[in-house]
């Protein structure tokens, strides 16, 4: 008598819907098809972001390629509350570094932002004003040298407090729009704010 043997029926694992279940998904099995799913999601908005910046189409293009790569390690190693907003910053960030390598520097306002020539210096306005944020203006802490540190000290920070930092000093959002930004509660991101501030300190002084 022939017995044919079935395996048990398993069903196949949801596929992510939300941005927080692809990040989940990605971190847990290093799928580039996932990431890539996820970030076409938000491939304009990462678009818009360099645009914005570099005012170049070819290389807007170019960096939302090399974010991209970017991605695969560092969604890896960070833990991401609200993707879109940790995105945003790691794409602004991004296009900062590539504008403070060929000396130019981004002065943002209220009513929009200029890119500036920084060969005497002066552009660095506005980023010396974000950084004597963040640390102590009684320190000897030489702001002309360790300028373009900063956003690579950014990216040493937990997510969570890169986050805040970016938002609450970079970005001047108050402490509500950080918590609504974020999904942290004001409790969190001033503990965010604080520790993020120390570290990002200690990075920039070694």
């Amino acid at each position: 008598m022939f017995l044919k043997r079935f395996r048990p029926f398993r069903s196949s694992p949801a596929r992510p819907q939300t941005d927080a279940e692809f990040v989940a998904a990605y971190r847990e099995t290093g799928d580039l098809d996932l990431l890539g799913e996820l970030y076409e999601r938000h491939m304009d908005l990462v678009y818009a972001v360099c645009f914005k910046y570099l005012r170049d189409e070819e290389e807007s293009r170019d960096a939302v390629m090399q974010l991209f790569e970017q991605l695969i390690t560092d969604l890896r190693r960070h833990e991401v509350v609200n993707f879109k907003s940790w995105l945003h910053s790691v794409a602004r960030n991004h296009c900062l570094m590539i504008l403070r390598s060929r000396k130019t520097v981004v002065i943002e306002s209220a009513d929009g932002f200029v890119l500036t020539d920084d060969t005497n210096g002066e552009g660095h306005q506005a980023l010396e004003h974000s950084l004597r944020q963040l640390t102590d203006e009684k320190d000897d802490f030489d702001l002309e040298e360790n300028l373009t540190r900063m956003n690579g000290c950014l990216q040493t920070l937990p997510a969570e407090q890169r986050q805040c930092v970016d938002l609450f000093y970079l970005q001047e959002k108050s402490y509500v729009e950080v918590s609504e930004l974020t999904g942290f509660d004001l409790k969190q991101v001033k503990s965010y704010l604080q520790n993020g501030r120390r570290n990002l300190k200690n990075c920039m002084m070694k």
